[in-house]
């Protein structure tokens, strides 16, 4: 990825390994408009901060499908006990903290 910004982008990935380069873009470009912000801004925030098993869990996240996965964040259903870790419990604290409405 270059240096230039995706849209809604606001950090480069110059200074990320290529594992998270790539988890970055994946987190903008989910399908869903709502959801790519949702993560897109989460990964911009926090992707350079989490440890080996927490990009574990986030990329186990990237593979839910996103009717899943916003319903999870959202707290309209239920989480399954094997996605319910420390990474979905922060998306979902910034989710909070951070609305895509004013």
């Amino acid at each position: 990825m270059s240096a230039e910004p995706l849209a809604g982008l606001t950090r480069t990935s110059d200074d990320l390994d290529v594992r998270r380069r790539k988890a970055l873009y994946h987190a903008w470009h989910r399908g869903t408009r709502e959801l790519d912000l949702l993560l897109g801004r989460f990964a911009d925030a926090h992707i350079a901060d989490l440890s080996d098993a927490e990009m574990d869990e986030f990329e186990r996240l990237m593979e839910v499908p996103d009717r899943d996965l916003f319903g999870w964040i959202l707290g309209r259903t239920d989480t399954p006990q094997n996605y319910d870790g420390p990474v979905l419990s922060r998306v979902m604290a910034f989710a909070a903290a951070n609305p895509l409405t004013g």
